[in-house]
């Protein structure tokens, strides 16, 4: 997913009477645009929600199972479908357009917008938001309680293992993210803010083979063929220069939210920088 380098906590837009009409009295429910309030609106309020995001039925950007998402409508996400399930609530993204925004004002829609976090501290003011909009105060107290118990879990206080977290094929995760704070938490130097990317960006063969980590996180697990022919190549090529890198899972699933999905995040995590020696 996407990062920002100036990032918004969130912003809410309430459609006020003198610029819009008044709300409408249909199908009502929460409407999400945004894949990662999915991930928190299907434990915060799953009862209420009327539609999820497409990309939460798709494997390679949902951070959410498959059977739990397959429970709820996916919407493409264009403007017009989503006004005309009458929603309650819409959760939209910040990069939201001015044209979508106006359009929602217009239909009288309450809508929340959130940006993407960067750090664990901004999550859990998203999930605070995201609670207070739906009325579920006590579940988002909840949430963040088992947030704060992972990461306290996770916690290590030795020295950092430097490690490269691979979103897939070339595209690595590097410094300013949620993934690197979750990352510094759990023990381990981002090797791509190391070599200075920034935010999510392409990482070249030879960067990696002339100066490897210790530790790479890969969305593949053992025993799979590799998801791209550049992290195919990858792995050879370290292999053979002969130095030590240990591959790790890192499921696809656990890097593209925060929110619950920092609970497991920060326990694989945990659980493969106590497996480094």
């Amino acid at each position: 997913m996407p990062s920002v380098s100036t990032p918004l906590v969130a912003l809410i837009c309430l459609a006020s009477a003198g610029c819009a009409a008044p709300p409408s009295t249909g199908g009502g429910g929460i409407v999400s645009t945004n894949p990662c309030a999915d991930a928190i609106l299907v434990d915060l309020a799953p009862d209420r929600i009327a539609a999820i995001s497409h990309y939460s039925h798709d494997p390679q950007s949902s951070s959410i199972a498959p059977d739990v998402a397959r429970r709820f409508r996916a919407l493409g996400g264009t403007v017009e479908e989503v006004i005309a399930l009458k929603p309650d609530l819409v959760v939209a993204d910040a990069f939201a357009s001015p044209a979508a925004r106006s359009a929602y004002a217009r239909a009288g829609i309450r809508t929340v917008y959130l940006d993407w976090p960067t750090t664990i501290d901004q999550s859990k003011r998203d999930v605070v938001l995201l609670a207070a909009a739906v009325g579920r105060d006590g579940a988002g107290r909840a949430m963040n309680a088992r947030i704060d118990r992972a990461v306290a879990d996770a916690a290590w206080t030795g020295p950092k293992v430097p490690a490269l977290l691979w979103i897939s094929g070339n595209l690595a995760n590097g410094g300013g993210t949620l993934l690197d704070d979750m990352m510094a938490r759990a023990g381990f130097s981002n090797h791509a803010a190391h070599y200075g990317l920034q935010f999510t960006g392409t990482l070249p063969i030879e960067r990696v083979v002339i100066d490897p980590p210790r530790v790479m996180l890969v969305p593949d697990p053992p025993g799979r063929a590799a998801g791209s022919r550049a992290a195919e190549m990858r792995a050879r090529a370290i292999a053979a220069s002969g130095v030590q890198v240990t591959q790790a899972h890192l499921p696809r699933e656990l890097v593209n939210c925060g929110g619950p999905v920092i609970v497991n995040a920060m326990r694989r995590l945990a659980e493969v920088r106590r497996s480094v020696r």
